[in-house]
């Protein structure tokens, strides 16, 4: 469990990204570009660095592969659920709580506005921070710095997750229970579509023959469905 601090947009320095990370840098440019969110951008026109969205999807890769080969040479389980286990560790959540635990989030560089939600948004925006942050360390130390910092805080993770039983998927774990009690498959409808292109928020509803047995928010389909499933198992008892 987390709490968000008060965000001061404070620009980290190549000292404080070295402490922070605990690799040694070359260019600081590149982590302060992973701290900016778009938002910041609007209110800051001259600012000379670019948002984090390129650096994120850098590093989202960069994580899935190191994920990926961390799990595959460790548990010796099938495809389907070595892909649970890391949904379940590259999940906003548990990558905003890293970003939360390190202290990432005091550098993040955001508008006034989204500095003032503490909802699921700035957990989504944490989460995308520590992703940009793997693709500027990649970018700026190379590959084997990445993996390090990714064992070191965020695969250090998986035991909690699998102890707790977190990569259970709740949308399999409601289709599973379903067809057995009732022999249809739930269907998930979206219910509203919110926000900028950039900042989406979905509601979802998770339905058994028709009929509401769950609903759930996220920043995408998948994430609301989830939430939706976790809904409809919690009201069924489950």
């Amino acid at each position: 469990m987390f709490t968000f601090c008060n965000l001061q947009n404070t620009m980290i320095t190549k000292d404080e990204a070295e402490k922070l990370l605990g690799i040694k840098i070359k260019s600081i440019d590149n982590y302060i570009s992973a701290c900016t969110h778009r938002s910041y951008l609007n209110e800051h026109r001259s600012f000379p660095l670019p948002h984090n969205e390129r650096l994120e999807f850098l590093g989202d890769a960069v994580l899935e592969l190191v994920a990926t080969e961390y799990l595959y040479r460790t548990y010796p389980y099938s495809e389907g659920e070595l892909t649970n286990f890391r949904s379940a560790l590259v999940n906003y959540k548990i990558l905003a709580e890293i970003s939360s635990r390190i202290g990432l989030e005091k550098f993040l560089l955001m508008s006034r506005g989204e500095a003032k939600d503490t909802g699921r948004a700035r957990q989504v925006i944490l989460a995308n921070a520590i992703e940009a942050i793997i693709g500027a360390i990649y970018e700026d130390v190379g590959y084997e710095s990445a993996v390090d910092f990714i064992t070191r805080e965020i695969l250090v993770e998986l035991p909690r997750i699998i102890q707790s039983g977190q990569y259970v998927d709740p949308k399999s774990k409601l289709q599973e229970i379903v067809q057995e009690r009732k022999g249809v498959t739930p269907s998930y409808h979206v219910v509203s579509e919110t926000g900028p292109d950039h900042n989406k928020i979905f509601v979802v509803s998770a339905n058994i023959q028709q009929t509401e047995a769950g609903r759930g928010s996220g920043p995408s389909k998948q994430e609301a469905e989830i939430a939706a499933a976790e809904d409809a198992l919690k009201n069924m008892g489950i």
